[in-house]
């Protein structure tokens, strides 16, 4: 049975890196902004006086009048009008690129805090399985059951990859199709199969560029590998204006993701934890800004549906506005219970980006009453991470003899009921 905590209350305030971080960003805006308007002046004026100055020039002529002076002094504003024009371009350039650097604004419901430590306790499913044994780590038991291979992966990729060897990689597969089949047949997404590869301006539109260029993979052609389903997802209707009625638009695809972990280095470097290639069930949800809040507690039901059926002992938590990603306004994050290192891991996060990142993307929608055209609230959250899912099935379901119990719900997927 899910526990749900007293929540306390939301508290006010500033000073997280996030928000500090934010605030360089827009004193820095504030001075660009400030020279396009000065720029943008001086145009004006040397622009109005080339106009006078002509008018001026067809007076001396038709008098027979000397116009060198005049035309002479026009030179030079011709000149500095080019000038102004190549700094303004600049500015503006640089003015849109800082505009890129700065993260979405947090629901007032976010509590203030600093790091993970500060993150709400919002519900626990379950209990925390009990052994009369030592459990040990997917690690441990992968390689002791024969359906990890940490070493071969690296001999062929490097480190951070792994390869699932017979029933880990028919789990990877059950889960996969577990997932999918639950979303499209109970939680009503559609499922889609997006390309694996997108452009710059997809990754913009979502808010991995240019910000976070590092942790991607790009190709020689100047694609990106996905880092996530919710960048091909999201940008299906880039700079597309949907209908009121098709509202809300609730989207599911399985894919592989590529994350090159810059930054992380000595964590989590042992096991499937974090990889630079792993599988994940992404949902993804676009919405009428008056209903996303209620579209982000479904979507976060949805993922934990997968947890439930599957029997797994979980949290709910509420990310603090240190905590919270770039693109994000409120996100949940659903942490799994893995014995083998006594902890709660996370396994998947909801969040309620607004319309954050319609605007980049150009993500519109058409009111039924009429009028202009308002931007779309985005949703995304994993429905789950499918190597962390696997991972915690391993772990919370390990048998003192050594074999694993398969959930009851995943045994048809898997055709049978332990991996011994």
């Amino acid at each position: 049975m899910s526990q749900r905590l007293i929540p306390s209350p939301p508290t006010a305030g500033e000073g997280s890196p996030r928000d500090i971080s934010s605030r360089k960003v827009k004193f820095g805006m504030n001075i660009l902004d400030t020279r396009r308007k000065e720029l943008q002046h001086e145009y004006d004026t040397l622009r109005a006086k080339q106009n006078q100055a002509s008018k001026e020039i067809q007076e001396l002529k038709k008098s027979g009048k000397d116009t060198s002076t005049i035309i002479a002094e026009m030179g030079k504003v011709a000149s500095r009008l080019k000038e102004i024009q190549a700094e303004r371009n600049e500015v503006e350039e640089k003015l849109k690129s800082s505009q890129l650097d700065i993260p979405n604004k947090r629901h007032p419901s976010v509590p203030v805090g600093k790091s993970s430590e500060d993150n709400r306790v919002e519900r626990i499913f379950g209990k925390k399985p009990e052994f009369d044994f030592k459990p040990q780590d997917h690690v441990a038991l992968g390689e002791k059951l024969g359906i990890l291979d940490f070493e071969r992966a690296a001999k062929i990729a490097g480190s951070r990859f792994a390869v699932y060897k017979g029933a880990a990689a028919k789990l990877e597969r059950a889960l996969i199709n577990f997932m999918l089949d639950l979303h499209t047949q109970e939680n009503g997404y559609t499922e889609i199969l997006p390309p694996f590869m997108v452009n710059e301006k997809a990754l913009i539109g979502t808010g991995q560029l240019p910000k976070f260029e590092e942790d991607m993979f790009k190709t020689t052609a100047g694609y990106y590998l996905i880092s996530t389903a919710e960048i091909p997802l999201t940008n299906l209707f880039q700079n597309e204006i949907l209908k009121e009625e098709e509202l809300p638009i609730s989207l599911v695809a399985y894919t592989p993701c590529f994350r090159a972990e810059a930054g992380s280095y000595g964590k989590d470097v042992k096991g499937l934890i974090r990889q630079h290639q792993f599988n994940k069930v992404e949902l993804v949800k676009f919405s009428h800004p008056e209903k996303s809040y209620e579209a982000l507690e479904k979507l976060t039901n949805d993922a934990e549906k997968v947890l439930q059926k599957l029997g797994l002992h979980y949290r709910v938590v509420t990310l603090c506005s240190g905590d919270i990603g770039f693109a994000a306004a409120k996100t949940y994050d659903l942490e799994v219970w893995l014995p083998g290192q006594n902890a709660f891991r996370e396994i998947s996060s909801c969040s309620n980006c607004e319309d954050f990142q319609a605007r980049r993307a150009g993500i519109r929608f058409k009111p039924k009453a009429g009028g202009k055209p308002q931007f779309v609230h985005t949703l995304n959250g994993s429905g789950l991470a499918v190597g962390r899912t696997l991972i915690a099935i391993l772990e919370q379901f390990q048998q003192k003899e050594g074999g694993i119990a398969i959930p009851k719900i995943l045994q048809s997927y898997f055709g049978g009921d332990r991996i011994s």
